[in-house]
């Protein structure tokens, strides 16, 4: 199955907060954020220069978002993008949303994913 990306503007940060942290108020109001709570943590995925430094973070991500959207009963959608990355041994953080995947790269891997995820016949736009 060959599937469509687009690479996203802009380097991405994933910060970790206390799990009864409060919504930041430095969340960015442009560019993609998420926000997950779990019974362990808080976790921020969103543009690198909108985190302080003081918190707790890793920096240096690059996104890729899968061009959907996907039917939640559609299987194996996500593992067409995974297989080819793990196979170059390339890490990655992936979450979804309502519409779509997006899987973030290391910014010094992402000629690397990119040339993977083409070599497996999926179309990136870089």
């Amino acid at each position: 199955m060959s599937l469509s990306l687009r690479l996203v503007q802009g380097d991405y940060a994933i910060a970790r907060l206390a799990a009864d942290a409060a919504f930041p108020g430095w969340l960015p109001a442009h560019g993609f954020c998420s926000v997950t709570r779990s019974s362990d943590e808080l976790s921020v995925v969103c543009l690198q220069e909108a985190v302080p430094a003081e918190v707790r973070s890793d920096g240096g991500w690059r996104m890729l978002s899968l061009l959907g959207p996907f039917a939640f009963d559609m299987t194996g959608i996500l593992l067409q993008v995974l297989a080819p990355l793990a196979a170059a041994d390339i890490g990655i953080f992936a979450l979804s949303t309502f519409d779509t995947d997006h899987v973030l790269v290391k910014a010094v891997h992402l000629d690397a994913a990119i040339a993977a995820l083409r070599a497996h016949g999926h179309h990136v736009q870089a």
